[in-house]
């Protein structure tokens, strides 16, 4: 059973990406924007500035309280869209009930969105021609790629139907010639389904929901999942959404949480934000 490092693979195209802007005449920019103090989302915010940094790009950080009403964050997309400095923005989510996240989102230029989730990407990815691939899914499947470069006539199956992960990873899958099922929490008899898959992709978000024997012998599994759980004395761990030791003994090939997936999401973010910067300036 091989243990898929993301760490490595994530290091190795935050190298990659790193090579790339010293080579450029410009210097890429990524500006997050962040609304509320939401303690994971702050993580994960100074993380991708660190590393924006180290790969040599411009970070603009925009942090905005909580109770910000929905027109002033518009207007600061405005304003980062008309910026030249800036080839990426990513809004955070969540964002607080009051502001209309998919508005905000398809206020953003397409050429800018590097999180992929404008809707003019979202259909150039479905349709193969083109489009910035969502962070996730896209270094999920290099993983995938790393120790399965032929995914021809493959059964994969994706647990979870979200904007964000399961339904590019379904159209990532396809493109790449496997037979894909997308399954979610209301699927009947989803055990059979997942036994089915030579690749699973977990993205339900439900600790350990995927059990040992649910997995196909030799399968490989993808497990997008990070859900805090109770390890006891007032602390947590992470689990994934696949029960990791059960299902390690029968995978042939599987990602730990963390350290999975979870690394890739922000190499490929830098990786997005390079393309856009290229892509913007010809």
């Amino acid at each position: 059973m091989k243990v898929i490092d993301g760490k490595a693979a994530a290091a190795a195209i935050r190298a990659e990406v790193a090579a790339e802007v010293a080579a450029l005449s410009f210097v890429p920019g990524l500006a997050v924007v962040l609304v509320g103090a939401d303690p994971a989302s702050q993580v994960y915010v100074r993380s991708k500035a660190k590393q924006t940094v180290e790969a040599g790009m411009a970070s603009f950080e925009h942090r905005l309280p909580a109770d910000i009403d929905e027109a002033t964050l518009m207007a600061l997309v405005a304003q980062l869209n008309a910026d030249d400095a800036v080839d990426g923005i990513l809004v955070q989510l969540p964002l607080p009930a009051q502001i209309d996240a998919e508005r905000v989102l398809r206020a953003i230029d397409p050429a800018k969105d590097v999180d992929g989730f404008h809707p003019v990407n979202v259909g150039l990815v479905a349709t193969g021609t083109g489009g910035i691939v969502p962070c996730t899914p896209d270094g999920a499947m290099a993983l995938i790629r790393s120790v399965q470069p032929q995914l021809d006539g493959l059964n994969a199956v994706i647990v979870g139907r979200s904007n964000i992960v399961g339904k590019p990873m379904a159209q990532l899958l396809l493109a790449a010639n496997c037979t894909v099922t997308i399954a979610h929490s209301r699927t009947k008899d989803l055990a059979a389904v997942v036994r089915g898959a030579d690749v699973l992709v977990a993205a339900v978000g439900r600790p350990e929901m995927i059990r040992g024997d649910w997995i196909k012998p030799g399968a490989l599994v993808i497990d997008v999942g990070i859900n805090r759980v109770d390890a006891g004395e007032g602390k947590a761990r992470l689990v994934g959404d696949v029960a990791y030791d059960e299902a390690a003994t029968v995978a042939g090939a599987i990602t730990p949480v963390p350290g999975g997936v979870g690394p890739m999401t922000i190499a490929c973010l830098l990786r997005n934000t390079l393309r856009a910067a290229i892509a913007r300036r010809g």
